[in-house]
Parts: C-alpha cells; sequence; structure tokens
C-alpha cells in the first residue's frame, strides 16, 4: 500500500505542477484571465509574430524599428517607473496612450501593461502590425488625438487590390496614406500638456516647405519601394516599416553644414551653417533629454586639437519647484529652447586664436543625436537593466552629418 500510496502521490503532484506551470505561463495577463479579460487584450490584439506567416518582409522590417521597442527597451522601463513613483502610481496607462496605444481599448488592465514592462520581457507588442492597422479613424478633437480602434478581423491599409486569404479581411483606408494616422503618437505628449503650445513636438511642420509639395509623413518614414506585401505575391509599391529617423539612413537627409572662415591676424571666426533639412523640429522634443549637438574642433599643427566647442539644440525644462529636469511629465516650464525649427537655417559664431607654427590648420565639425542625460540614478537604472551595460545604444552619439574643411595660412 504504501508504494501504491507513493506513486500516487507522485502522479497527482506531476499533474498539479503541470496545471501549476500551465496558470503561471501567461504572466501579466494570468490575473485576468479569470474573467476573459487577458485573453481578450490577446485575442483582440495578436502578437506581430503571428503576421510573420504571410508578411515575412513587413515584419522583418519592424523588427529592426523603434517602433519594436517601444515598451522592451531599458530606458522606457526606467522613465516608466520615473513617472510612476512622480505620479504616485496614479494614471498607470499615461505612457502607453503611445507606447502600446491599445491601452485604451484595455484601460482597466494598465496595472497588467505595467507588470509587463517591468518583467524585462513583454509578451505582447506595444506598436505592432494590429497597433496601427486596426486602427479606423484618428480623433483629433482631443488634445493628443486618439486612436479609434475597429476590433475584429478587417486590417486597414493603403491598398485597394488586397489579396484575398484566410487569415483576416483587408479594406482600403486613405488614413494610411497621410500624416494623419501618425499623430495620435507624434503630435504631442500628454503628461506635458501644462507646457501648452510652448512643448509641440514637431513644430510648425503643416506650413513648411514640404507638406506644401504634397508630402506625408510616410513619403520619408515609410519610403516605398518594390516587393512583395505578401509571401508569394506579385511585386508592386509597397511601404517600407523600419521606420527610418534617428535609426536608419535617413537621417543622413536630415541636416546640411557650410563652413565660412576668416582669419584676422591672431585671430580667426568660423560661421557654421546649420541646415535643417526637415519638415519638423530637430529634434523633436519627447523624450524630454532628446538633444541634438554641433561640434566644432580646431586642429593644428601635427593635427593636435587646439581649440573645441559646441551648440546643444534643444529644450530644458523645470519643474514647480524651479529645478531643472529632463522629465517632461515633471516639467511646469520650458527654461529655454534652442531646437531647430522646420527647414530653419542656424548660424553659429566661433572665435578663437588662429593656431602657430603651422601652414594651414582643420575645421571639422560635426552634428549628432545626443546619448540619453539625466539624473545618475536614472542613468545607472538604465545601464543596470541593459543587457548591453554601458555600452546600451542609449549611450552612444548617433551622427547625422560631418564636414571638414583645411584652411591656409599664409607663410
Amino acid at each position: 500500500m504504501t508504494g501504491r500510496r507513493a506513486r500516487a502521490l507522485a502522479v497527482l503532484g506531476a499533474v498539479l505542477g503541470g496545471l501549476v506551470i500551465w496558470i503561471v505561463v501567461p504572466s501579466g495577463l494570468a490575473q485576468d484571465a479569470a474573467g476573459g479579460k487577458g485573453l481578450a487584450l490577446e485575442k483582440a490584439f495578436p502578437s506581430s509574430s503571428k503576421c510573420k506567416r504571410c508578411h515575412e518582409r513587413v515584419f522583418e522590417e519592424w523588427e529592426t524599428s523603434p517602433l519594436s521597442k517601444s515598451i522592451h527597451s531599458p530606458t522606457f522601463r526606467a522613465a516608466l517607473d520615473e513617472y510612476l513613483t512622480f505620479s504616485g502610481g496614479k494614471d498607470k496607462a499615461l505612457c502607453f496612450k503611445c507606447h502600446a496605444p491599445h491601452v485604451n481599448e484595455f484601460a482597466e488592465q494598465a496595472v497588467v501593461f505595467v507588470t509587463q514592462v517591468r518583467s524585462g520581457d513583454p509578451i505582447f507588442d506595444g506598436v505592432g502590425c494590429a497597433q496601427c492597422h486596426l486602427i479606423k479613424q484618428i480623433d483629433r478633437s482631443s488634445q493628443p488625438p486618439v486612436p479609434k480602434y475597429e476590433l475584429g478581423k478587417t486590417l486597414f491599409g493603403p491598398y485597394r487590390d488586397s489579396v484575398q486569404n484566410l487569415a483576416h479581411q483587408s479594406m482600403e483606408s486613405e488614413l494610411f496614406r497621410k500624416s494623419g494616422l501618425c499623430l495620435n503618437c507624434h503630435l504631442s505628449v500628454p503628461s506635458a500638456a501644462s507646457l501648452g503650445k510652448s512643448n509641440d513636438l514637431l513644430g510648425s511642420w503643416e506650413t513648411s516647405h514640404a507638406v506644401k509639395s504634397g508630402k506625408e509623413c510616410q513619403t520619408c518614414h515609410m519610403p516605398e519601394q518594390v516587393g512583395e506585401s505578401a509571401n508569394g505575391e506579385n511585386k508592386r509599391k509597397v511601404a517600407n516599416h523600419s521606420f527610418p529617423g534617428r535609426i536608419g539612413k535617413l537621417r543622413q537627409e536630415a541636416a546640411k553644414l557650410d563652413i565660412d572662415t576668416e582669419v584676422k591676424g591672431e585671430q580667426t571666426t568660423v560661421k557654421v551653417s546649420v541646415h535643417s533639412l526637415v519638415p519638423h523640429n530637430l529634434p523633436t522634443t519627447h523624450p524630454g533629454w532628446a538633444r541634438v549637438v554641433l561640434e566644432l574642433a580646431i586642429k593644428g599643427k601635427n593635427l593636435k586639437t587646439v581649440f573645441t566647442d559646441q551648440r546643444v539644440y534643444g529644450r530644458n525644462y523645470a519643474d514647480a519647484k524651479g529645478q531643472n529636469t529632463v522629465f517632461d511629465f515633471m516639467a511646469t516650464k520650458v527654461v529655454d529652447d534652442t531646437v531647430l525649427k522646420p527647414e530653419e537655417t542656424r548660424v553659429e559664431t566661433f572665435t578663437f586664436p588662429t593656431p602657430k607654427d603651422t601652414r594651414s590648420f582643420d575645421v571639422e565639425t560635426s552634428l549628432s543625436y545626443a546619448p540619453v542625460t539625466g539624473p545618475q540614478p536614472f542613468l545607472q537604472r538604465i545601464e543596470a537593466e541593459s543587457s548591453q551595460g554601458a555600452q546600451d545604444p542609449a549611450f552612444q552619439a548617433i551622427s547625422i552629418v560631418k564636414r571638414s574643411v583645411n584652411i591656409p595660412l599664409g607663410k
């Protein structure tokens, strides 16, 4: 009997163990599964990996994009914790309204979104296929605008001649050819609403030359190419889904630099013209630590650096206590604003002693996106959260454009 009882208990333990494993696997969604809500969220907004079966090209492009990392990056986890600490845990859905916009349909499950992000490996996407292609319209009467979803098996997109399939229905929507699709996330930040127009992300983009010539956000950030929309489909013009911008080669077209040098005896003046070529602010001003930096280096005899200087383009904020902050959700006012406005040319003047004992000197300039900045505990948290530590991309400058000239001197 003892042997039989032991074997029975072992079998029961294995079965119960299996049940326990089954219950634990869904992680943050499991706590809501009893009411069916967790499953409803996952069913309503399926993982983009399911789309890969038919849309391999699109998936592989999206997978390399910033959108695919909207809730996965160590920087977002650290910033979310800063916000939740600051707000006392109120309005947990706020950051997700852009970083995982399907929270608009599941606001009561905001705590699940938070739990998933804090896990370091969320089981659902932030901004993936479903989060965009289920949008039927954008409500621009709200600030910021709000996406209106039509949940079901119909996916919206720009094509008239979609291929019939058993996975889902397709419907053409003019919205997917217009900048309006992007505005629900990229026009303003809800946490900085108190700053009003002083914290607009894009600037006067609607009056830019690019927009007047008929360009939309998709023109640059989803450029057309020839390929398959779905596996095995006839090739045609399709939209690129890597969303180039700060990441990708598109940034090399964001600006150009011109250098004008005047040598007057022992003093030299260099004027650097920074031409923004984009129809929106450079940088766009969220997150609050977004900065673009112009650096100047003068190299004299034996290419030794004899002078350096820089200009920083961005916004500096102050909180309710008047202290500087890089968190726009803490900001109550903009202290100063040096952002390059849409298609603006900014001329920067640098004066320095003329290099000596040399027949010429080099003027080297570069324009780059700056690494993340902020309080030391915040930066340490990002480093600790990242598998790459201090080598995380957030800590690296990203070059936009460089320019150098050699200036001859009289004997």
